[in-house]
């Protein structure tokens, strides 16, 4: 019986990750429009294996040498949802290539997780970061004593639950480092299903763009509030800059969960909310209040990353405040003057959706009206661009 379209080999968007985790050479055909390519890719594969032909004129191509494939390589065909993909892998295989389609194509890619294990501090358990690797996001789990609480989840959670589970433990808070606009939380829906808080610090729960107030349940949260569970406890230290309300969670004062405060190779930007000169002193306040209080061992562990460059803990994002000092140039600025001219020479355009997403997030739009897989689209944008020169 001969195969059909329908039954083209596919893999899931976890196996996708775990060839490219383990180094297995492959190769992509992604069949989109370029402009949508452009916008969001796999971008850890070589952009020698990375390949982008329309469908509808792959399909035309008969002769194997004109995809510019390698007969070699395994192929994985990428698509927006998974469909024509199966198709045109279909059509590859019919050609002699080794291809397979992405199930559920760039959308289940944008939400695939990879947790990685981290050094606990001694009240600690276990600590989980889970690595999203289409957006370059970052969230945690911290487990203690049969507690837990979630960091910066995003709205697909399923991984931080498949662990909670594992573990046996019992979820009793989650929380956000502020509110995002890059990404939907999951913090709301989380604390709604296992009836937890989700804190925020009280100046994120207003939309920075004309005053309204959230429409969410939050348990505002205030500098130097502490929140214990299992045997352990958060310390919340306000760091505003990137947001108001932006906050790093302190566990011993030997981990920092920093949001979009401070990141391996650079600093959240402040120009999100349109108040770029506030923002900006706000942030050099942050970033001279953590040289001077935090422990120089402290574990910087962020919400975000740009590039594979700042992994420093194997395959992990993470890195000691007092290398983070020595590395990162940013915070090597000697004036908050010369600070805030950096800041304002690099200032960028950020997405539009990043204003719906931050309305989501604080329940002034409804889900029903947005498509959350466009919205969230790409890798984010949340670091500031430019180092002194």
């Amino acid at each position: 019986m001969s195969t059909t379209a329908s039954e083209a080999p596919e893999f899931s968007a976890q196996e996708l990750a775990d060839l490219i985790e383990n180094d297995t050479p492959f190769q992509i055909m992604d069949v989109r429009a370029p402009q949508k390519v452009a916008q969001a890719s796999i971008h850890l594969v070589p952009s020698e294996r990375y390949h982008n032909i329309r469908g509808s004129e792959l399909m035309n191509r008969t002769d194997p040498e004109a995809t510019g494939l390698d007969p070699e390589l395994p192929v994985a065909v990428i698509c927006g949802r998974g469909k024509d993909s199966s198709v045109l892998a279909f059509h590859l295989n019919r050609l002699g290539f080794d291809a397979r389609s992405l199930a559920g194509g760039i959308a289940a890619w944008m939400n695939v997780l990879v947790p990685r294990e981290l050094d606990p501090p001694q009240s600690l358990d276990r600590l989980v970061q889970f690595d999203r690797l289409g957006k370059g996001s970052l969230g945690y789990l911290l487990v203690s004593r049969g507690e837990a609480i979630i960091i910066d989840p995003p709205l697909e959670a399923r991984a931080y639950l498949d662990i909670l589970q594992e573990e046996g433990a019992e979820l009793v808070g989650v929380f956000d480092t502020h509110a995002h606009a890059d990404y939907v939380s999951g913090g709301p829906e989380l604390a709604r299903k296992f009836a937890v808080p989700y804190y925020l610090h009280a100046a994120d729960g207003v939309y920075p763009y004309d005053g309204r107030p959230a429409e969410i349940d939050i348990h505002a949260l205030s500098d130097g509030d502490v929140i214990e569970f299992g045997d352990s406890a958060v310390t919340v230290v306000h760091t505003p800059g990137h947001t108001e309300g932006s906050v790093t969670y302190l566990v011993e004062n030997r981990v920092a969960f920093t949001g979009d405060f401070l990141f391996v190779e650079s600093i959240g930007r402040p120009d999100l909310g349109g108040q770029e000169g506030r923002w900006g002193r706000e942030l050099w306040a942050s970033v001279q209040r953590a040289k001077e209080a935090w422990d120089p061992g402290v574990m910087i562990y962020p919400a975000h990353y740009t590039s594979e460059s700042e992994r420093r803990l194997g395959s992990a994002v993470g890195i000691s405040l007092e290398d983070l000092l020595e590395e990162n140039e940013l915070l090597q600025i000697p004036s908050e003057e010369e600070f805030l001219e950096v800041i304002l020479e690099n200032k960028a355009s950020f997405p539009d959706t990043y204003r719906k997403i931050k309305a989501l997030n604080l329940g002034l739009l409804s889900f029903q009206e947005t498509d959350v897989e466009e919205l969230e689209a790409g890798r984010n944008e949340c670091a500031l661009g430019g180092v002194p020169s």
